[in-house]
């Protein structure tokens, strides 16, 4: 199984940008030292609490500080970018990673990141935009022919070649046909990875759901695959959460619920998510209430939380409940004592992982069925 990070990132509002950005560098360059597979990195504009907005020049400084670690966009909000742009820029992004690096896509959430590009996100519209921006993207790198090419609020002109001065749109990936595309989802019955099993994507879960939808989220992604002839691969899956570890159950649950977790789910998580998609993905039945959504209730039974031997217990039952995943991938956290973040990831990679050693990443193939 592959251990990863989801670096949203989580930072209060009023927080130093320059001194955030030196916080997760820093975070990045440890986990590359623990051995962690991946860090996916987010990109939102207008959210205060998530304040990268170009992953890819933080993903640039990152391969600088790492050695082996890959590194992803988790996501790029394809209705906010321009396809022609966007193509060079994770071109040239994956040439300087030399295969350390993922690209992960999507339409985006966070309600003032759709209001920038004229969104309403009830009509859905992101949702078709992304796959325009993708294919108009791949189509870049594939077989860039000459035009003008206009479709929603976006436009550009592919120039003619003219070979005697080399004028003609070159740069393609180092990862070939491209990098590895991953999609995240968090809807239930997602169609973002139903997109992902039916052209043979990375599927991502985010955290903000319990079994009952990631059961959901595979099936879309085996119907999906079904739609597109594929087998899908549960190795491939990557699930997300809020993870965190302390010597004792006692002291961890007390850390989680006073300290970063605790505060990123109470003032922007459950505020945010009761705006948008709603809370019912954080509920194991469901016909809980709102209310029934306390923080010691999502401690004890959607986070994870407690000593080594509990904390791997615990994604050992999630690993089964759901019939298996390749990949968890941890969300990140900005403690203001950073020593505890340190101290709860050093614990996972040294005492947690190893109980995990056995824990297979691929239970089951499906090709038109929810295995």
């Amino acid at each position: 199984m592959r251990f990863g990070y989801f670096m949203m990132p989580m930072h209060p509002p009023g927080s130093d940008v320059g001194v955030t950005l030196q916080t997760d560098l820093a975070q990045i360059e440890h986990l590359d030292r623990l051995g962690f597979h991946e860090a996916w990195i987010g990109e939102h504009f207008t959210a205060e609490w998530e304040n990268i907005p170009a992953p890819d020049i933080f993903i640039g400084a990152a391969l600088q500080r790492t050695k082996t670690i890959k590194l992803g966009t988790g996501v790029s909000c394809l209705p906010n970018h321009n396809p022609f742009h966007l193509a060079h820029r994770i071109a040239m992004l994956d040439q300087l990673a030399q295969g350390r690096f993922l690209w992960g896509i999507g339409s985006g959430g966070f309600p003032g990141d759709f209001e920038v590009a004229g969104i309403d996100p009830k009509t859905g519209a992101q949702r078709q935009i992304s796959i325009d921006v993708v294919d108009a993207v791949l189509a870049l790198w594939d077989d860039p022919r000459p035009g003008a090419y206009s479709e929603h609020y976006w436009t550009y002109q592919v120039p003619t070649e003219d070979l005697r001065i080399r004028k003609h749109v070159h740069l393609k990936p180092y990862q070939r046909p491209h990098p590895p595309i991953a999609v995240a989802g968090v809807t239930e019955k997602s169609e973002t990875l139903g997109l992902a099993g039916e052209r043979g994507w990375i599927p991502m879960s985010i955290n903000f759901v319990t079994p009952r939808v990631l059961r959901s989220h595979w099936a879309s992604v085996v119907e999906g695959a079904a739609r597109g002839g594929r087998d899908a691969h549960r190795a491939e899956w990557r699930v997300c959460r809020a993870v965190h570890v302390a010597p004792t159950d006692e002291q961890a649950r007390r850390e989680a619920l006073e300290g970063a977790v605790g505060r990123d789910y109470r003032d922007y998580f459950l505020p945010l998510l009761g705006q948008t998609r709603g809370l019912s993905g954080l509920k194991l039945e469901e016909s809980m209430s709102d209310a029934d959504l306390t923080l010691e209730y999502l401690c004890d039974k959607v986070w994870i939380v407690g000593s080594p031997a509990t904390v791997a217990g615990k994604i050992r039952e999630l690993h089964a409940s759901v019939g298996g995943f390749g990949g968890l991938l941890i969300g990140a956290t900005d403690w203001s004592d950073p020593s505890i973040w340190q101290r709860s990831m050093d614990l996972f990679a040294g005492e947690v992982v190893p109980q995990l050693a056995d824990l297979g990443a691929e239970t089951s193939v499906g090709r038109g069925v929810a295995a």
